[in-house]
């Protein structure tokens, strides 16, 4: 039998590990920006033709994947210094969440194949019914002025000023507006809703299935 630890232990790296698969998801959900292509009028607000800036952004993300690339480069919109600055910051962040994926993943699975053989998933119904929580905070504090929630995200996980594009050196800012990091979020906490019900809705089947067992 897990001891208490040991199942804080697992539910910590649990919870890291679903946090962190849904950020990979949402962030590189590439229909999402199709989409907003269209939604957003984004094409309004560039020179380029469709085919052309899916390139670029392609381009974009494959550097911000990439943890050998180290030089970012995108053909038709040019870049400051500080506008390529902000983007290997933003890497980072990309590389760090990555790390805690792969971290965190195996732990988390033998965590959850514990609880199954020892008939213990029901323990899954009160930690992940506290986490669905979470998203609908995010998701009323977003609601109620995602100006002021998109600045305070910036401050908290950026040490400079770099991520203040000026659209007269960094084009590129045209083309990723604010309603787009939008969408990313809604995604994101939509998928970590989901997510977290499927854990519950697990747990309560499991808890039916042990009490219903005439063994």
């Amino acid at each position: 039998m897990m001891t208490a630890w040991q199942r804080r232990l697992g539910f910590f790296s649990l919870f890291l590990t679903i946090i962190t698969l849904v950020i990979t998801v949402a962030i590189n959900f590439r229909p999402l920006y199709v989409f907003d292509i269209h939604y957003l009028n984004i094409l309004d607000y560039t020179v380029v033709d469709k085919t052309t800036l899916l390139k670029n952004f392609d381009k974009l993300m494959a550097f911000l994947n990439n943890p050998f690339a180290s030089q970012l480069a995108l053909p038709d919109f040019p870049m400051s210094e500080a506008g390529r600055g902000h983007f290997i910051d933003v890497k980072k962040l990309f590389m760090l969440n990555y790390a805690v994926l792969l971290v965190t993943f195996i732990p988390s699975l033998i965590f959850l194949v514990k609880l199954k053989r020892q008939q213990s998933l029901w323990r899954l119904i009160l930690p992940f019914e506290l986490g669905m929580v979470i998203p609908v905070v995010f998701g009323f504090v977003m609601a109620t002025g995602f100006d002021r929630f998109f600045v305070t995200f910036h401050k908290l996980f950026f040490q400079n000023d770099d991520w203040l594009f000026d659209p007269r050196t960094d084009p590129i800012i045209n083309v990723l507006p604010e309603s787009f990091f939008m969408h990313c979020f809604i995604l994101a906490f939509v998928l970590l809703e989901l997510c977290f019900l499927a854990f519950v809705l697990w747990g309560r089947t499991s808890f039916k299935q042990k009490n219903n067992d005439p063994n």
